[in-house]
């Protein structure tokens, strides 16, 4: 969540970036009413302003005690035939206040936790080199790496990875469907060498890089997803729930890696640290239909590995960290080989924690795009999430002074987040791009050691 400071030092920042990212905090304010940024920040200062209220009400109170109490004390100075008639009306009045204490304190509560689900729901703020926009057209493209294969010059048309994987027996959907329900599969033979060639190699590169590695749990507590953002609950979360629990199925291990150190302290020596984990990822996808479900594309569960960090509260630092993030996102891609474009995430479409987020796209030649066959598909992204995530799950470091001692009061730490790879996306990329005119596939020279073969054919 953002700092409560913004709110009354700069609510006019606050109903722009509302504006930029087109989020609706309370639903009669939505984007159809006019002005519906600037009223929002309104009523929030306003939610603000009546918990500052009774806060100072409360300590009005207090002090109004102390003076009984200390007016009591003296009253132990007068002779004793004073003292009753001199405490009666201090009781009276202690009493009052206590009355008065408890219900300005309860007031000051409900005050608080009015104001603090409204203030929740706000994202951060958003870096200002990021394209303002709600769609797709509104990202922007950073660069475009690789060439794009002419198939109609090799003389055949490319197939989709769904027909790849039937003909080469390498995943059986309608199995999974049976097991489990529409968008879970099976991956067979080759498919299951290709997708653990791919976590060895995407742990390799983030190893080479200093990311200590992790296997991490498939499930985390609610206010773990809640704290960094995600939400847990509700009609349109994306998030499995376990049955009468407070646990959820992760959608990505940047919930068990970001979750590690909430209510931490850190010292400045161990920043920036820089984690990688290795998790299983279970999606609801709620409503997603069209191409992008098809096949292995758009999926309940797959595996992933993650990037991940958390450093200084320092803008700067963190935007070092980010770039560093996308550079071994394309240094993963580009060693397999892969045609991607890179994108600079339009605001409306950044998610509440994320001050700035880049996205990978992979050319995958076997999807219906809008102007003829291949399309772009999103293949990894990496956000910079600032000290966002921080505040809400409490993740602190202390800074050193100019002098070298310790700073007394800690700062909040940076937390980014970034995908090496997504195993599922990353074979529908490699079936589609190194398919041969004879039906088989090519094998990507960085994953032939594991793989164990540089051509994958159909079984006899």
């Amino acid at each position: 969540m953002l700092d409560i400071k913004l709110l009354r030092d700069e609510p006019q920042t606050l109903a722009r970036n509302l504006a930029d990212r087109n989020v609706v905090v309370f639903d009669d304010l939505a984007t159809d009413v006019p002005d519906w940024a600037a009223r929002t920040v309104a009523r929030l200062v306003e939610l603000d302003t009546a918990w500052r209220t009774c806060i100072s009400a409360v300590e009005d109170i207090r002090r109004r005690q102390n003076a009984n109490s200390e007016a009591s004390k003296a009253i132990g100075k007068l002779p004793k035939e004073q003292q009753a008639d001199a405490r009666a009306p201090l009781l009276e009045e202690g009493r009052a206040l206590r009355d008065a204490e408890k219900e300005q304190t309860a007031a000051a509560a409900a005050a608080e936790a009015a104001r603090d689900e409204a203030w929740i729901r706000l994202p951060n703020l958003t870096h200002a080199e990021t394209p303002r926009g709600n769609t797709d057209d509104d990202h922007r493209v950073v660069r475009e790496v690789g060439v794009r294969r002419d198939f109609a010059a090799e003389g055949f048309v490319p197939c989709d990875h769904v027909d790849l994987c039937e003909r080469l027996g390498l995943a059986d959907f309608a199995a999974g469907a049976k097991v489990a329900g529409q968008k879970f599969y099976y991956l067979k033979d080759d498919a299951v060498r290709l997708d653990l060639a791919l976590q060895q190699y995407a742990l390799g590169v983030a190893s080479k890089h200093g990311f200590t590695l992790h296997t991490t749990p498939d499930v985390a507590k609610v206010e773990i997803l809640a704290g960094l953002g995600f939400n847990p609950r509700g009609a349109s979360t994306q998030v499995y729930s376990v049955a009468e629990t407070d646990l959820c199925l992760v959608g990505t291990a940047e919930i068990t890696l970001g979750g590690m150190l909430a209510d931490e302290i850190l010292e400045e020596e161990q920043l920036p640290l820089l984690l990688a984990g290795l998790s299983h990822c279970f999606r609801t996808e709620a409503g997603a239909a069209g191409r992008d479900a098809r096949g292995l594309y758009r999926v309940h569960q797959f595996t992933k590995v993650e990037l991940f960090a958390f450093v200084t509260g320092d803008l700067a630092v963190s935007e070092a960290m980010h770039a560093r993030f996308l550079a071994i996102e394309e240094e993963i891609f580009t060693g397999l080989g892969l045609p991607y474009r890179v994108l600079d995430i339009a605001s409306g479409d950044l998610g509440g924690p994320a001050y700035r987020k880049f996205d990978l796209e992979a050319w995958m030649p076997g999807r219906a795009g809008d102007h003829g066959p291949g399309a772009w598909g999103e293949v990894t992204s990496t956000s910079n999430c600032t000290d966002y995530q921080a505040r809400r799950l409490r993740i602190r470091y202390r800074p050193r002074e100019a002098d070298g001692t310790k700073a007394k009061k800690p700062r909040f730490v940076h937390m980014l987040n970034g995908t090496a790879v997504a195993n599922t996306r990353a074979i529908v990329a490699i079936l589609e791009n190194y398919q041969q005119k004879d039906g088989s596939v090519l094998v990507p020279e960085a994953l032939r050691a594991w793989v164990g073969k540089d051509r994958i054919e159909a079984r006899r």
